[in-house]
């Protein structure tokens, strides 16, 4: 069965190596038989996308990223959203929140959710936002403007970061919203005006890109050069991804062990962390890869031994969601250890399926490291465990059902009759 009419999609940018569980989620409706349609806030600044964004189907629509870059078209989306019966009451929202948030941003957004609403084709029928603060603000407006239902995905930053006054409105008037973690969720719910509106819905991860190793980890326990442990990290080179905390764990790991530090990602804070790794003295023991495609990372968790993700609080309150990389890690049975944030003990459960300390603590994160390194036989139980507790409960076939469910589609079973 399929859902009469289309699904207008808006994302802050298209397409994001960094954000591989939205292209996943797409892709995975697509093939239920949803119809979207993309519009993006951003263009792509990436120098590689994925695989599974070649298979997506959906064309993609760039509004103005900036209003001034297409003035004549935001004033012909302008002039003809003005005309339609909703205007007048996004205008009202729109200058309501304006009172609260007197930026440029909350300006963009209502010129850019004219340009949506004036360009959407007449066979969409719903507006659905990823992330609850920006893509949600033009999703809203745009939906008041054209009258349609309008929906949203919540997942880490968007969550933590948005005023609550923001989330409260959107919560009020977006038909649901799903979050990607229990942590989110809860927090979500109780600011929604019915609990229910807030749904739990795991991303998980589609096994068929990620298939186990077909060998096994050398034992390597640092001993000896020959038996060098190769620690790897995945994610942007951001403040909540704690890379600072993880250089100065790595600088008092004992001079004897032997270890290298494989970092896979882009992000704004790159340059400062590998400066930072020349003071401490750990430049020749760390290669910065930079952002990498879908392939090559999966290449990265096959040749390590330990995946470490350092996650904290950011000063702006930021924070990760459920970090998809250690999902992926755990797919191929490498041991994960990390830190007790948000949703990540949702997925590894303390010397069980991995490793977890306190975040901000780098004597914690190195003596758990040096523990890991020294223990290959450690790694490889929790590795296999974690990667057995993930096909059991993280499967993205869960979450796609859920959400296919909200969109009106039939479940998997009964759209392959």
């Amino acid at each position: 069965m399929s859902m009469a009419g289309t699904v207008a999609v808006v994302l802050k940018g298209y397409p994001r190596l960094s954000e591989t569980f939205i292209a996943q989620e797409l892709h995975a409706l697509e093939r239920r038989g949803l119809a979207l349609r993309l519009y993006s806030l951003r263009h792509p600044t990436d120098p590689a996308v994925h695989p599974v964004h070649g298979e997506i189907r959906a064309p993609v629509d760039y509004l103005p990223e900036y209003l001034k870059d297409e003035p004549w078209r935001v004033l012909r989306g302008w002039r003809r959203a003005r005309r339609m019966p909703g205007y007048g009451q996004a205008r009202r929202v729109f200058l309501a929140d304006l009172a609260r948030d007197r930026t440029p941003n909350r300006w963009r957004r209502f010129g850019q959710a004219c340009t949506l609403a004036a360009e959407l084709p007449e066979d969409v029928v719903r507006i659905y936002a990823h992330f609850l603060h920006t893509p949600a603000s033009v999703a809203r407006y745009a939906a008041l403007i054209v009258g349609l239902p309008w929906c949203a995905s919540a997942h880490a930053k968007d969550i933590w970061t948005t005023p609550e006054w923001d989330k409260r409105d959107k919560l009020r008037d977006a038909d649901w919203v799903t979050t990607c973690s229990a942590a989110g969720r809860d927090h979500l719910a109780a600011l929604a005006p019915a609990p229910d509106r807030v749904a739990l819905n795991y991303h998980g991860l589609d096994f068929a890109r990620f298939p186990p190793p077909s060998t096994p980890r050398p034992a390597r326990d640092g001993g000896a050069p020959d038996r060098t442990v190769t620690l790897l990290s995945v994610g942007r080179a951001v403040e909540k991804k704690g890379y600072d905390d993880l250089l100065e764990a790595l600088a008092r790991l004992p001079e004897g062990l032997h270890w290298r530090f494989v970092h896979v990602g882009g992000g704004e804070l790159g340059a400062a962390l590998q400066a930072r790794g020349e003071r401490l003295g750990l430049g020749t023991r760390i290669d910065w890869r930079g952002a990498q495609a879908q392939r090559q990372v999966l290449e990265q968790y096959r040749a390590a031994d330990l995946f470490v993700l350092a996650s904290r609080i950011a000063r702006d309150g930021d924070r990760d969601g459920l970090p998809n990389v250690l999902m992926e890690a755990q797919s191929q049975g490498l041991a994960c250890l990390s830190t007790r944030v948000s949703a990540i003990p949702e997925l590894i459960e303390h010397e069980a399926t991995g490793v977890l300390v306190a975040p901000g603590e780098p004597q914690a994160l190195a003596a758990a490291l040096e523990r890991l390194i020294r223990e290959p036989e450690t790694r490889a139980r929790l590795g296999a465990a974690g990667a057995h507790r993930l096909r059991e409960r993280f499967t993205m076939d869960a979450g796609i059902d859920a959400l296919a469910a909200r969109f009106g589609l039939a479940p998997a079973a009964e759209a392959a009759q």
